[in-house]
């Protein structure tokens, strides 16, 4: 059974990120390339509309949210997001609680913490298998587990949330802009990252890539003035990054990382 459930799982993550890659996917194509049949495609599509992220037509899905933002895995996204993380590893200091969400930047950030005794909490499950230093503690919100980012969302983790402060944030997102704040594509996520953004006493860290600033996903997590340091890449749009930093986000830009340590 937990077999079974690990293909269907796996299967599902590549949908979403064939998705996330070009905002809508044809059944036929999907069949042929996962080798399975039609049918079991549908299914699949009909799992993702019940969770309100994609609607369906003749043949095939689109994403629900209509900016979408190609985020290639490829080798320069990658060494950007690095970057980043390790920048923003530079912020946190022995003695710290941190918020992490499911953004897999901020989950790197785990990646470049060395040698100081911390505490992270978040609510993406992907954190129980991240390269981390053996004095970092994770401990998990819990919740509803919902594929296939394995973020924890629901009343359970927000209750849990409501019980801790944190000393500094980490927080990604799929769209920056000064007008709007930062945003989400997914729906379930907005109330913890909310949360996490009021409960941290400290600085407020946005991690997001130079895809990300200047777009408008379709959930508000956080207006800009709940926003402290944006850390992103040295392509970020520079009208943009200026007008974010005159709403008084100090912004640290980046160049992305020769190679991944």
């Amino acid at each position: 059974m937990k077999r079974h459930k690990s293909i269907v799982d796996s299967r599902r993550n590549r949908i979403y990120q064939a998705l996330q890659e070009s905002g809508t996917v044809k059944v036929d194509e999907l069949a042929a390339t996962l080798e399975v049949s039609p049918l079991t495609i549908r299914r699949d599509l009909e799992y993702f509309e019940a969770k309100k992220l994609v609607e369906r037509f003749y043949g095939g899905a689109m994403l629900v949210n209509k900016f979408v933002v190609k985020d290639n895995t490829s080798q320069n996204n990658a060494l950007a997001k690095h970057a980043i993380a390790k920048k923003a590893a530079e912020f946190v200091e022995t003695g710290d609680t941190l918020f992490v969400n499911t953004s897999s930047t901020a989950l790197l950030v785990l990646k470049y913490i060395r040698n100081k005794r911390v505490v992270i909490i978040t609510n993406n499950g992907k954190a129980i298998f991240a390269d981390k230093d053996p004095m970092i503690q994770v401990v998990l919100t819990g919740g509803e587990l919902r594929e296939p980012k394995e973020a924890m969302v629901g009343e359970f983790a927000i209750n849990n949330l409501s019980r801790v402060t944190a000393t500094k944030s980490f927080l990604g997102c799929s769209g920056m802009t000064p007008e709007t704040g930062i945003t989400t594509a997914v729906l379930q996520e907005v109330a913890v990252n909310e949360m996490m953004l009021n409960r941290c006493v400290g600085p407020r860290i946005i991690v997001a890539d130079s895809s990300k600033i200047g777009r408008d996903h379709s959930f508000v997590s956080g207006s800009i003035d709940k926003c402290t340091i944006l850390i992103t890449d040295n392509n970020a749009d520079p009208q943009v990054v200026a007008a974010i930093k005159a709403n008084g986000v100090s912004v640290i830009q980046v160049e992305p990382l020769r190679s991944i340590e």
